[in-house]
């Protein structure tokens, strides 16, 4: 009889440490850690999300693989999609950096303010659309409206514009795209895209598409520019300008723009850490590196 009382004491003692380690463990679960696009408690493995722009997509993977190497447990995670695809998970609350190839606007900013957000953008980089066409084409340079036509549906022959007598097959961005926003501002100028465009969903889809088709057209970042396309020269009205690092950085190439990061609130704990570390020395000798063009002045607040 005793050691059977001993037994149900065992069970009994048994039974309660169980219970208490599940409340325990419920407990864990039930206190909520930060959301993915909070920052965690100093001295944790800590983590953010950066979301948005494919221009800037090569960049900000290079920039967080060489911040992760040097600060073990903090981690980056860095995906593309779209400077409004970044931008609206920003407006959400679901990243901690949107990457952006354009600037937000007015109607972004004011649903991101009903929704408690406050967009402080810092430029990181400077870069220039480049206008590219297969090497075989004869073509070299356009004047905009040259440019404006093909996009706006007016040009349909490389004839017109000095080239082959062969229809021109023009590539666009999809409208996600801040350098598809960019580039509808700058070059139509309120026109819209010709419907026959074929749009691309990222950057490296036009660069193929290019190098692939003789009497193809498109524009990209100029980090993406290499040999298997050819870039343009581009005229405004103040002579013909080639993309170079240094027309970009002197905004002589005339469709020279900044590349930005936007966070909610200035930066603060694992996003200022990584922002200041992108607009470092070494950030900035990353952004040469990528194929962009580094800056000096770097902050500026929203109107």
């Amino acid at each position: 009889m005793v050691n059977t009382l001993k037994k149900y004491t065992v069970l009994i003692l048994l039974m309660i440490g169980l219970v208490f380690l599940g409340i325990g463990c419920t407990g864990t679960k039930n206190n909520e850690g930060p959301s993915s696009a909070e920052e965690t408690p100093a001295g944790e493995s800590q983590s953010i999300l950066l979301k948005g722009s494919d221009t800037v997509l090569p960049l900000a993977q290079a920039e967080a693989e060489e911040f992760m190497n040097e600060n073990t447990g903090k981690s980056i995670t860095v995906t593309g999609g779209g400077s409004g695809v970044g931008i609206s998970a920003l407006i959400d609350g679901e990243v901690n950096i949107a990457s952006a190839s354009r600037e937000m606007t007015e109607d972004e900013i004011k649903s991101a303010e009903a929704k408690g957000i406050n967009p402080v953008k810092t430029t990181i980089a400077s870069d220039g659309i480049t206008v590219i066409v297969n090497p075989s084409n004869p073509v070299s340079n356009f004047t905009f409206d040259q440019l404006r036509g093909i996009y706006n549906g007016s040009i349909s022959n490389w004839k017109e514009v000095g080239g082959t007598d062969a229809q021109i097959s023009v590539i666009s961005r999809d409208s996600s795209s801040g350098t598809y926003k960019d580039f509808q501002k700058d070059v139509l100028q309120g026109d819209e895209y010709r419907p026959d465009a074929l749009t691309q969903p990222a950057t490296g889809g036009i660069v193929t598409e290019v190098s692939q088709n003789t009497n193809a057209i498109g524009y990209i970042g100029f980090a993406y520019l290499d040999s298997s396309v050819k870039a343009l020269s581009l005229d405004k009205g103040n002579g013909s300008v080639t993309p170079t690092a240094e027309s970009i950085r002197n905004g002589s190439y005339p469709l020279s723009r900044s590349l930005y990061f936007y966070t909610n609130g200035e930066p603060s704990g694992l996003t200022k850490e990584f922002t200041d570390f992108v607009l470092s020395e070494k950030g900035q000798s990353i952004v040469s590196t990528v194929g962009y063009i580094p800056l000096k002045k770097v902050k500026q607040p929203l109107n």
